[in-house]
């Protein structure tokens, strides 16, 4: 029989570098029954019959959230062996918090002190067995971030669970709080198995409905402990919750002040309280941001990233894979359409696609180890403060910032935002930050038409951000969004150097991403786009122009024309994006007929033939801000739970990408081009300035507003 070690903690407290370095690659994700939380289990390396499973981050086990409410009712509804706690070594008040809660539960409960690493190098001592003491559990040291310690505390964790061993509970609470409690758990013993009858008493005192309705007390029971609780409140002059809630951190103070020796004065700042003085200052922070987001780029994508890349197109499968494919095909006599199909479609497709893997490498590189540090944190801090302003929930930003990986994952991750307007308005919005496909396309198009604009890449990350503002402005002032956004709280952790196991590991799995769905999704699509491209409605093999797909491309030109994209190789490379961002370069890569010996200057030089530079900004903007991929629609259309929400989500970035193309191409031809004013423009301006008040028109006064106006009261 296997054994269940649940994971938790509070958020950045290093549970999930744990889970990774306790499973490595034996994990797998699903959603909790019944709710739409992301679930976590994993193998304990070299134990197959222990489960790891990683709790949603949490701060305590009261109701107020739905992640806090999925880990509690996994806790005492499925009780998995043994609780495996995770703490902030260099937080302790904070998360002893969470830590009192989980040993009342009645299961066994394993410490680990993370971050120890952190504590010692600040000079400050932490009596672990002393802490254990007072806890009434095992306690141990480890630091997640460079593996030490994380077996060890594994192994005592399946001890525990084996020895089913419980704890001798702390003395929390003090004087009539003791006695209420005593009263309830005489009343509730036979409704719960012993080891929850501390735990139930507790939250009825806390007059907690979810528990008081599971344990199904009829009337008379619930008045007669209601006076108890009542006469505990009168005499600490206090609600029962703020009772527990003081009493908890009374607690908590005499265990710090017993098991902790600190070097400094802990009113004297830290260097993370340096270094944030800066960076998150109101006035630096940004354009710290932008010059950091800046500097990424640079390297990802103009320097380095574009050699790395050159090096992949030209030389690897310019003159490796082409010429090995090739001489295959002569060695076996192979027929033309065969040929073709290898060497064009398929290499010259998905070989194009795979070019960018560097690039994109080195983007979730910069990434990762900005998350790993801690700054990544702060940038979620910064625009909390400026979404605020605007009405925005800076819970928001979080699924922006996994957007940078993958939309799937972001609109996966708008699961934390309890309000539903502002979760349903994230979906819509978090999925204009460029992800890994859309790199590519930034990469291909700021390569091939604007080589020397060093700005051009990170202007289309800080355009995904200014866009997301803007059209949530404009959201929030509408009937469907309106309402001040929900509460945004986080832990911002301390700064540290990130380990390079961790970074590499976040990177890869990332780019795993983007490697597999090249080499299904998008090989697919190349195979599809050369067979069309190569055949006609005959099934006669002929040249490109005389194809099915120009056909097809033809019959759909007109109404990509208005944003520059009138020639049917540009309306079919925007179709085919809506398979997958990254296709767009592999369509037009097959659609260029790309040879077996072809370098990627060729490439480029029939994208540049296709294009005028306005032309192709207004492609990259369409394709940066028009509906993502298929899966990430699909993903959109379940996260929302309803067609209509669905229909319109994908309908206003349908709008809002076209709208942006239309403004960008006409104008920016008129201005920059010496394209004539005509009635392209005029429409531009009209676009330009419907937009411009659906932002800066007053927001709809409230029901309560209104009547106060009329002299009604609410």
């Amino acid at each position: 029989m296997s054994i269940r070690i649940a994971l938790a903690g509070n958020p950045n407290c290093g549970k999930t570098t744990l889970f990774n370095e306790l499973t490595g690659s034996n994990q797998y994700v699903g959603n909790w029954a019944g709710v739409t939380v992301e679930k976590k289990d994993g193998i304990l390396k070299g134990h197959k019959d222990v489960i790891i499973q990683d709790l949603p981050g949490i701060y305590s086990l009261s109701p107020y959230t739905l992640e806090e409410k999925v880990a509690r009712n996994y806790l005492v509804n499925e009780q998995p062996d043994v609780i495996l706690n995770i703490i902030d070594g260099t937080n302790l008040e904070r998360n002893l918090y969470l830590s009192t809660q989980l040993i009342e539960i009645g299961l066994p409960v394993v410490m680990a002190v993370n971050m120890m690493d952190l504590v010692k190098k600040s000079g400050d001592k932490i009596d672990i067995k002393k802490m254990g003491e007072e806890l009434g559990c095992e306690v141990v040291e480890i630091s997640a971030l460079q593996g030490k310690g994380c077996k060890e505390a594994a192994e005592r964790a399946i001890e525990a669970a084996k020895s089913g061993r419980k704890h001798c509970l702390p003395s929390v609470f003090t004087g009539s709080v003791e006695h209420a409690i005593a009263h309830i758990e005489e009343s509730i013993h036979d409704k719960v198995d012993k080891e929850f009858v501390r735990w139930y008493a507790i939250k009825v005192f806390e007059r907690d409905h979810d528990a008081t309705d599971a344990l199904q007390l009829d009337p008379k029971t619930l008045a007669h402990l209601d006076t108890h609780i009542k006469d505990c409140e009168d005499e600490m002059d206090d609600d029962s919750e703020s009772i527990i809630i003081n009493q908890r951190y009374s607690y908590i103070g005499r265990i710090i002040s017993s098991v902790l020796t600190k070097k400094h004065d802990c009113h004297a700042m830290t260097v993370s309280d340096k270094i944030d003085r800066v960076v998150t200052n109101r006035i630096l922070a940004l354009p710290i941001f932008f010059a950091i987001m800046t500097f990424v780029y640079y390297i990802s994508v103009t320097t380095i990233g574009t050699w790395a890349t050159d090096w992949t197109n030209d030389v690897f499968f310019g003159e490796y894979v082409n010429d090995a494919a090739a001489g295959l095909m002569e060695a076996i006599a192979a027929p033309d359409w065969l040929e073709s199909l290898v060497v064009d479609g398929i290499i010259g497709g998905v070989g194009t696609v795979l070019g960018f893997v560097p690039q994109i490498v080195l983007i979730f590189f910069f990434l990762a180890l900005l998350e790993d540090s801690g700054y990544m944190a702060r940038v979620a801090f910064i625009m909390d403060r400026i979404f605020r302003k605007f009405g925005l929930s800076g819970k928001s930003f979080i699924p922006i910032l996994v957007g940078s990986g993958c939309g799937v994952p972001a609109v996966m991750a708008t699961r934390t935002i309890e309000d539903q307007r502002d979760r349903r308005m994230t979906i819509m919005l978090c999925t204009f930050i460029p992800c890994s496909a859309k790199a590519v396309i930034i990469s291909m198009i700021t390569s091939t038409f604007f080589p020397d604009s060093v700005l051009m890449a990170p202007a289309m990350y800080f355009l995904g951000i200014a866009v997301i503002v803007l059209a949530g402005i404009a959201l929030k002032k509408t009937s469907a969004f309106a309402g001040d956004p929900a509460p945004f709280v986080m832990e911002l952790p301390a700064y540290h150097i990130p380990a390079m196991k961790g970074v590499i590991r976040h990177m890869w799995d990332r780019a795993k991403g983007f490697i597999i769905k090249a080499g299904t999704i998008i090989f697919a699509a190349c195979v599809i786009i050369w067979f069309f491209s190569a055949f006609n409605a005959s099934m006669e093999m002929v040249d490109i122009e005389d194809s099915m797909l120009a056909a097809f491309g033809g019959a759909i030109s007109w109404i990509f024309a208005p944003v520059g994209l009138g020639d049917w190789k540009g309306a079919v490379a925007v179709i085919s994006a809506e398979m997958a961002k990254e296709n767009a370069i592999g369509t037009l890569a097959v659609l260029n007929g790309v040879a077996a010996d072809a370098e990627d200057m060729e490439l480029m030089a029939g994208i540049a033939g296709m294009f005028t530079p306005i032309a192709a900004f207004s492609f990259m903007i369409l394709n940066l801000f028009d509906p993502p991929c298929v899966v990430a629609m699909a993903t959109i259309a379940r996260e929302m739970g309803d067609r209509k929400w669905a229909a319109l989500a994908i309908g206003f970035q349908i709008m809002l990408g076209y709208g942006m193309a239309f403004v960008a191409y006409n104008i920016g031809s008129w201005l920059f081009y010496g394209a004539a004013f005509g009635i392209g423009q005029v429409l531009a301006i009209v676009v330009s300035l419907a937009a411009l008040w659906m932002i800066v028109r007053p927001a709809p006064k409230k029901k309560e507003e209104i009547l106060e106006g009329a002299g009604v009261k609410a």
